[in-house]
């Protein structure tokens, strides 16, 4: 059954008006834990996830989150965002059965986002990374363990959050003065960390990477159950990576509906998805597996943008759905 779902992020500040909307939005389909960015500090992606991390604690400076010694204020205001979230799931989720996902930032967008102490990025320090990475997989441990004592009849998704990984594997992240460039890293060291991650939750994982030119074969290498992608950004050549991977059993999360609104329509959002996926030689059954999302998180768009776009993801799971059988 062709599903639909959202990349994590949604307007406002009241999680509970999220978790209803999303509920009302994604019944039948795939439902998530709502980010609220416009809420503050601690509520964004980095910060967010930096609240899960076992025993590395972080402070917020002009230049971003920082691992420091100890907690301060900054790691009390995320903690307290986290009680929230759980509290209000657990209500808007009561007596939930089916697969509910949940979305944190991935080792490497969060090494390239979060700073040492010295000045620097974590992601040039080769111990601060494995510390990171293994940090952040406890933590994954722990808030799905949570999640699953809060919704007992949920089957958690995980998504991981790696928008910042093409740059990072292709050097192009500035230093601390501005002029210069970090060194690459190297493929097999981040495989690694995105595995060791994804290993920390044993049900199904998505690697979600809305970046122009995502690093495919490392990609499909970690074996996570699908990969969500901006399908506008995909070339040629990297549909014929799409198809091995899912000739592979890898399932896609097919970014087709422009955050922006300005494409509803499921025929027109669905015409472009089913040519490429026929182009590359793959059966139009396989379309049913396709789970569809819009291209990027909502959480900067209006409110009724955001409630039109996530809808056309739902109408257009349907449209690939019939198209399938075609």
């Amino acid at each position: 059954m062709t599903l639909a779902t959202g990349i994590g992020s949604w307007p406002g500040t009241s999680v509970r008006d999220a978790l209803a909307q999303v509920r009302e939005l994604l019944d039948g389909q795939l439902p998530y834990l709502p980010e609220l960015p416009a809420r503050g500090p601690g509520a964004d992606m980095v910060g967010r996830t930096t609240g899960l991390l076992v025993e590395l604690p972080v402070d917020l400076q002009p230049t971003g989150w920082r691992l420091v010694d100890r907690p301060g204020k900054d790691a009390a205001r995320t903690a307290a965002l986290w009680r929230e979230d759980l509290d209000e799931l657990a209500e808007a989720f009561d007596g939930h059965v089916g697969p509910l996902k949940l979305q944190v930032v991935g080792p490497w967008t969060l090494a390239a986002n979060l700073w040492l102490t010295r000045g620097e990025r974590v992601v040039v320090d080769p111990g601060a990374c494995r510390d990171l990475v293994d940090s952040l997989a406890e933590g994954v441990r722990v808030h799905v363990a949570a999640v699953r004592r809060l919704v007992p009849g949920a089957q958690v998704v995980l998504q991981v959050d790696e928008p910042s990984l093409p740059t990072v594997l292709a050097g192009r992240l500035p230093t601390v003065s501005g002029f210069g460039r970090l060194p690459s890293l190297d493929p097999q060291v981040a495989a690694a960390g995105l595995t060791t991650v994804l290993q920390a939750h044993d049900g199904d994982t998505v690697v979600h990477c809305c970046a122009a030119n995502p690093p495919l074969p490392l990609l499909r290498g970690v074996h996570p159950s699908a990969l969500s992608l901006d399908t506008s950004l995909l070339r040629p050549r990297e549909w014929e990576g799409i198809a091995v991977a899912v000739e592979d059993g890898i399932r896609l999360h097919a970014g087709a509906v422009p955050t922006d609104g300005s494409r509803t329509r499921p025929q027109e959002l669905a015409g472009p998805l089913v040519d490429a996926w026929r182009r590359t030689g793959l059966a139009p059954a396989g379309l049913t597996e396709v789970v569809v999302t819009p291209a990027c998180g909502l959480g900067t768009v209006a409110l009724h943008v955001a409630r039109a776009v996530q809808r056309a993801a739902v109408e257009t799971a349907a449209e690939l759905g019939e198209r399938s059988a075609a």
